[in-house]
């Protein structure tokens, strides 16, 4: 990688968890991110997106895992900000492997839905626009300054069924025990997946933030946990390839309470399997129902999801 010098414990690492496939990883990630953007049908629909696309000269192709989804070839993310599609609500800009827990989580118009880490509400409007403004999302986000950014996004994408809270996620689960029917936690992570939009990953690396991310996370999924109903469903997502803060801390929750691991299909999605062992320690078996997704495997951002389900008393 050229441009910038990769920490060598940082590779280290990577070498343990991509194998073979590194020299195909690090050749991705010094490729830039092809833009996407979600068609907001709340308020067009996607063929009357695509002819104003068609109307712009903009070369499109469809995200497989995203009905509304587009990957737009000949234009910088840059300019699509400076859209009136944009300004009006009719598109988001959004990573495409960003799309993907909103659709493994699969909220309905009847269902009462928390996101808890909601800002800048990438998730939480695409989420209320698969629930056709129906039903409640309580978007939450621990930072205020953030919440600038979520309230906007929510105002200009039309959205009317969520309601907008501030305060630390790890409290959801002791104040509203089983009131949510479906929960998403997109984790704060390490964010090693982001490399091909910013470098600041590998800027801010320390083997040690691991290990207190993780701890966080783990509280943010069992507050999540509590906070479910007995049959409800949680996806618990990142945007980083730690074994620390993926794995590890759906095995901890697996092994601690009563839930389990579902399977994971996403239409067009070459994912990647689970890490189930590091650094000496094995995971849980159902963490073998998670998935990875990878840049080089599928022209992305990295992720990694997982959903479980809370099962009943």
């Amino acid at each position: 990688m050229s441009e910038i010098k990769i920490p060598e414990g940082l590779i280290k690492r990577w070498e343990r968890i991509f194998g073979e496939e590194l020299p195909a990883f690090l050749d991705a990630i010094k490729k830039p991110l092809k833009p996407s953007v979600r068609v907001n049908t709340l308020k067009i629909t996607p063929d009357e997106m695509v002819k104003l696309f068609e109307e712009r000269g903009i070369a499109f192709e469809r995200i497989p895992w995203c009905e509304w989804g587009f990957w737009l070839l000949n234009c910088e993310e840059e300019s699509i900000g400076n859209f009136w599609e944009h300004f009006a609500g009719l598109i988001y800009i959004q990573e495409a492997s960003s799309m993907i827990p909103a659709q493994v989580l699969l909220p309905s118009a009847s269902d009462c839905v928390l996101d808890v880490a909601a800002a800048p509400g990438s998730k939480t409007t695409q989420m209320a626009q698969m629930m056709e403004n129906r039903g409640a999302v309580v978007a939450n986000d621990i930072s205020s300054k953030r919440l600038k950014a979520l309230t906007n996004n929510i105002e200009r994408m039309g959205v009317l069924n969520v309601a907008v809270s501030c305060m630390d996620g790890r409290r959801f689960g002791r104040l509203f025990p089983e009131r949510f029917d479906r929960v998403l936690v997109d984790a704060p992570c390490s964010a090693e997946g982001t490399i091909r939009k910013s470098y600041k990953a590998i800027y801010n690396w320390h083997d040690w933030a691991y290990r207190k991310l993780a701890e966080t996370q783990k509280a943010l999924l069992v507050s999540a946990y509590k906070a479910l109903k007995p049959g409800g469903v949680v996806v618990y997502s990142t945007c980083t390839f730690s074994p620390e803060e993926n794995e590890a801390v759906v095995s901890y929750i697996l092994e601690n309470y009563p839930a389990v691991t579902e399977e994971i299909e996403v239409k067009g999605l070459n994912p990647s399997s689970p890490i189930m062992e590091w650094e000496g320690v094995g995971f849980h078996p159902g963490v073998e129902r998670c998935i990875r997704i990878y840049p080089h495997k599928n022209d992305v951002g990295g992720f990694f999801v997982a959903k479980i389900r809370k099962l009943g008393l």
